[in-house]
């Protein structure tokens, strides 16, 4: 039986990135805040993490030093690899790939697209128009598990990432495999935090537009306008909208979306500031099917696909195309106000809102006669194609978080801060009629209703969650600041519940819920040997509740899953390369897992506990003659502890290697540019790993790789920067599965721990690598 992954559409956005800096002091300083970093109270920071605007020590009047430079300059100081590594200092394991690398992609690739070269991610995507996702492995964890931020509040989860923000607007993203920031406002983070940051509104007036067109009648819109400095005000903006559209690469349909996205920020000259982003998408997309094994490798050694098909007069269209579609609206609006009440007092606080109205739908065969009536009260004839869909009614998320910090004195640093969120779900699973082959689940002329008048549905419930989250954190900084510690404890109250609305309140299992108390310890540790090299140690704790949509009567309530998490790294730096290496060790608790949980019943599960072990190392170089080579590599070894609940029994798991946990990962990346040749070439490799809990299907080891090449040309009348470029995928056409989508039970009968019987299961389903692909785009800045 399949395990499937849950959809998370918690969506908000976000703010830019600011570029000030101020030296102090000491060169090393003066390097750091250049190369892009804020410096408060003579801390830099280049992890992502916040920190105060208003340096206590410029505030004392002492000598200082202004050094302005172009964000180009800025990233390349800090960019190793051609923007596939950054140079980092945060006291655990940090990845990022930059503006520099991400501008030589190609404008549709999402998020997923993007991030691949990681070495800790094994990151399969769904389709090559950046529309439909994908998933992540992440040390033997998956998505399900990683915390996604937008500007720092939760984001989409992986499977719908491309409705976060478009990738022209994006500044950089980083990936924190093993930590997470004490501020961040996530519960889920064993897997990890993924961070997006998107563009700063520019001080100067003006715009950019590209055009791109490709493989799968692939075209793409995108322009973005700046207003630049609007007089005196300290207001500035950007608007940009795109379209894209494509058909599927496998079997038949289409997808489009369509996308806005707001930035404003207010500066004051006390380096207050207050922020506003609005983005809204529109998605209408294909929800595709996955291939079994025995299906991947009939397309592979024959060519038959396994995708959605075109319509049939005759009848059986559950698996057409327009009868399997995903439609969704959102929006999102997040306003971070900075307000700097002294020289050593500051005040953050974050507000945002998020919400998602639309459908999922799939066939599910066709009426009977006597069935369902429609609207009018005219009963529906046999024979007609019926159509189920997952509903979003009301998909509402606000939250808020604030942050006071403090300078106790030259070497302390306090914060303490509060988040709160509320979410609230209204799904059903209505049933309706699907005329002339296309589906409308949100038409009430397609509605369908039993012979009494109710409306036919498969389910219908409210979901939700409210989270109470205090924390309190000190950094210190000793030895010149060659020294830093960082402490700090969260405790966190959530409260989550399920109510069947279709059930009366007497029925045992209407209304599921819990109450708990999580305290979250982190601990880490830096040390600067010399102007080069740097080690840390870090360890925390972190945690996830069960999704309230998977909460199941008929099991009751599944434990919080929690982790411990340690981290031992090493860093080095200089003139012409930098190098990263993290150990890292993971205890997990009550792995949360949505399973078959047996007697026909899905849901989330305790799957025991889980080890993971391994090692990254990352190296790249600055520019060589115009060239910069990167590579990393991944160890993993992940092992079950336990044997996993099945029905009364359990199934025989203990000691196995975890699903979805490759064992070998390695990337190698290789970047051209001498300001008007570009180009860039990355190859990834993943060794085999297990699909299944029983261990009894593995999935081999695969190759993919893409190339990017382009030129700029000389600015040209308002053209400032005229561009065009390639982006290739699959450059090989190689027929191979990149993951699961999900994890399986078993494949092959088996026998379950008190003796019985365990049928074969269907085993898992794959993502396939989509076939060779390429796109085309002319670019400019005016």
């Amino acid at each position: 039986m399949q395990i499937f992954s849950l959809r998370h559409r918690l969506f908000v956005s976000a703010s830019g990135i600011l570029v000030l800096a101020a030296l102090h002091d000491t060169a090393r300083s003066a390097t750091a805040t250049a190369a892009g970093s804020v410096q408060t109270s003579n801390r830099v920071e280049t992890s992502g993490h916040k920190t105060p605007a208003k340096s206590s020590v410029l505030a004392q009047g002492k000598e200082n030093v202004d050094v302005t430079s172009n964000r180009q300059t800025v990233s390349l100081a800090m960019d190793g690899g051609g923007g596939m590594m950054r140079r980092e200092t945060a006291a655990y394991s940090v990845q990022t790939v930059t503006k520099q690398f991400i501008d030589q992609k190609s404008p549709t690739s999402s998020v997923l697209d993007l991030i691949k070269t990681m070495p800790s991610l094994n990151v399969s995507s769904a389709d090559t128009s950046g529309m439909h996702g994908g998933g992540i492995e992440s040390r033997g964890l998956t998505d399900a598990d990683m915390a996604i931020l937008l500007d720092g509040v939760p984001a989409s989860s992986a499977g719908y990432i491309d409705q976060n923000v478009d990738s022209e607007n994006l500044e950089r993203i980083s990936v924190s495999p093993g930590a997470m920031a004490m501020e961040a406002p996530v519960t889920t983070s064993a897997g990890g935090v993924l961070r997006e940051e998107t563009l700063t509104p520019s001080h100067k007036m003006g715009g950019t537009m590209d055009f791109s067109y490709g493989t799968n009648n692939l075209s793409r819109e995108f322009l973005r306008l700046q207003s630049g400095d609007i007089g005196n005000t300290g207001v500035r903006f950007y608007v940009s909208g795109s379209h894209t559209h494509a058909r599927q690469w496998m079997g038949e349909g289409t997808n489009d979306r369509q996308h806005i996205d707001f930035g404003l920020q207010k500066d004051f000259q006390n380096a207050s500031s207050v922020k506003l982003y609005f983005s809204w998408n529109n998605n209408q997309i294909m929800v595709d099917n996955y291939a079994t094994e025995e299906q991947y490798k009939n397309y592979k050694h024959t060519g038959t696909g396994y995708n959605r098909s075109g319509y049939s007069a005759t009848g059986g269209n559950d698996n057409y195309w327009k009868n399997n579609i995903s439609h969704f609206n959102t929006v999102f609006l997040v306003m971070p106000v900075h307000v700097v009440l002294s020289r050593k007092l500051t005040l953050d606080i974050t507000p945002y809102f998020y919400d998602a109205l639309g459908w999922d739908s799939w066939g599910v065969g066709q009426s009977s006669a006597g069935q369902y009536v429609l609207g009018n009260g005219s009963a529906l004839p046999g024979g007609q194609q019926l159509v189920q869909s997952w509903n979003a009614y009301s998909q509402p998320d606000v939250g808020v978080t604030a942050r006071l910090g403090y300078d106790i004195d030259s070497h302390n640093h306090f914060s303490v801060g509060y988040w709160y969120a509320n979410n609230f779900s209204k799904i059903g699973l209505p049933v309706n009629v699907s005329y002339s082959g296309a589906t409308t689940p949100g038409n009430s002329n397609t509605a369908l209703y039993t012979p009494d008048g109710k409306r036919a549905l498969g389910a219908l419930t409210n979901t939700g969650y409210e989270i109470h989250s205090i924390f309190v954190q000190d950094e210190a900084r000793y030895l010149h600041n060659k020294l830093r510690i960082n402490a700090g404890f969260k405790f966190m109250m959530t409260n989550y519940w399920m109510k069947n609305l279709l059930a009366s309140s007497s029925t045992p299992g209407a209304r599921l819920g819990a109450n708990s108390t999580v305290p979250l310890p982190q601990l880490s540790i830096s040390y600067d040997i010399d102007d080069h090299s740097q080690v840390y140690v870090h360890g925390e704790g972190d945690f996830r509740q069960p999704d309230p949509s998977a909460i199941q009567a008929a099991t009751g309530l599944p434990k919080n899953q929690y982790s411990i998490k340690e981290e031992l790294g090493y860093r080095y730096h200089d003139d012409h390369v930098m190098l990263d290496l993290s150990l890292f060790n993971y205890n997990i608790t009550n792995r949360l897992m949505s399973t078959y949980l047996g007697g026909g019943v899905f849901g989330s599960a305790n799957a025991g506990n889980q080890t993971v072990r391994g090692f990254d190392l990352m190296v790249a170089a600055r520019p060589i003659h115009h060239f910069s080579p990167y590579a990393s590599f991944e160890y993993l070894h992940a092992t079950m502890d336990s044997n996993v609940p099945y029905g009364t029994s359990y199934l025989r798991t203990k000691g196995h290697e975890v699903p979805m946990a490759p064992k070998v990962m390695a990337n190698f990346g290789l970047s051209y540019d001498d300001t008007h040749f570009f180009g860039n070439f990355a190859l990834h490799y993943a060794s085999s790993q297990s699909v299944t809990l029983t261990g009894d299907q593995r999935m081999p080891g695969y190759v993919t790789d893409s190339l990017s090449v382009g030129y700029r040309f000389k600015p040209f009348s308002f053209l400032k920067s005229p561009t065009f470029k390639m982006n290739f995928q699959n450059l090989t056409g190689a027929v191979v599965r990149t993951g699961p989508v999900g994890i399986a039970t078993n494949a092959a009968q088996g026998q379950l721990m008190d003796g019985s019987t365990l049928a074969a299961g269907s085993g898992a389903q794959f993502y396939v690598l989509p076939r060779f692909s390429m796109t085309g785009t002319i670019s400019t800045d005016f």
